[in-house]
């Protein structure tokens, strides 16, 4: 009598289903793209036969290639997945927001990489009638933002390079960065110390610390916004150590 396969017998496993599984590991551990050695990599294939890979999911829709830098990213049919992926981080970050927004009586927000822009996904407003607040599905600029800035900060180089070639850095404020070299150094200041910090470059009077949630496998960020008169310096570093404690816990949640 013949044995029923069980769910980990090697005998019916099927090679090339593998190594696209493979390539879809690396588009969730790579959001900010991957390139063709990284296929060969993880295939085990030459180049050229990664490549056709590629190129098969490339017309499926499954990944996109950046024309700039030549890596490939998730492609537009994962969308509905995207879609419910945000809905789904932004019902286990809303309830920390809330926390923070209650701890500092400032706006709290949650901000995704969407497209070259940064986008609002979830903000809790401050109590506040005087208050520094987007609204759910605005997208700004990365080159001055702290959400943007702390994204920024977790993507490869080249495509930083990319998207402020394609948005450019124009000046907000008399205090927006505008130049790429002192971006870049903003960005590796930003790793260095933890947190991103938007002083007064996105908005005149505005404050904003933000930290990034990389470690969830995409691309975003949290913040906390105020005017900055309410928000003053001395205060920004307490501000990104709850920003932080809220994306370790964050990151505790994936662990089994």
């Amino acid at each position: 009598m013949e044995r029923e396969p069980g769910p980990a017998d090697k005998r019916y496993s099927i090679r090339a289903v593998k190594r696209v599984c493979g390539i879809l590991s690396l588009i969730q551990e790579h959001p900010q793209g991957f390139s063709l050695n990284q296929v060969a990599d993880v295939t085990e294939l030459p180049k050229s036969s990664a490549y056709r890979y590629l190129t098969t999911l490339e017309e499926e829709g499954y990944v996109m290639r950046d024309l700039v830098s030549g890596l490939f990213r998730i492609g537009t049919a994962f969308l509905p997945l995207q879609s419910q992926q945000l809905a789904l981080l932004g019902d286990r970050v809303r309830p920390y927001l809330v926390k923070l927004r209650d701890e500092f009586d400032e706006t709290a927000n949650l901000g995704m990489l969407d497209g070259s822009r940064v986008s609002y996904a979830e903000i809790i407003e401050s109590p506040h009638s005087v208050r520094l607040a987007a609204r759910p599905g605005d997208r700004d600029q990365l080159h001055c933002t702290a959400l943007g800035k702390a994204i920024a900060a977790t993507l490869d180089l080249d495509r930083v390079k990319a998207i402020l070639a394609a948005e450019g850095m124009p000046e907000r404020t008399p205090a927006t960065i505008t130049t790429l070299d002192a971006y870049l150094d903003e960005l590796e200041k930003t790793r260095t110390q933890g947190y991103a910090l938007d002083d007064g470059e996105n908005e005149r009077d505005g404050r904003c610390i933000a930290v990034s949630l990389a470690g969830l496998g995409l691309p975003a960020s949290i913040s906390l916004s105020a005017p900055a008169t309410r928000l003053p310096v001395e205060d920004v570093p307490r501000v990104a150590e709850a920003l932080n404690q809220v994306a370790a816990e964050l990151m505790n949640q994936k662990k089994p």
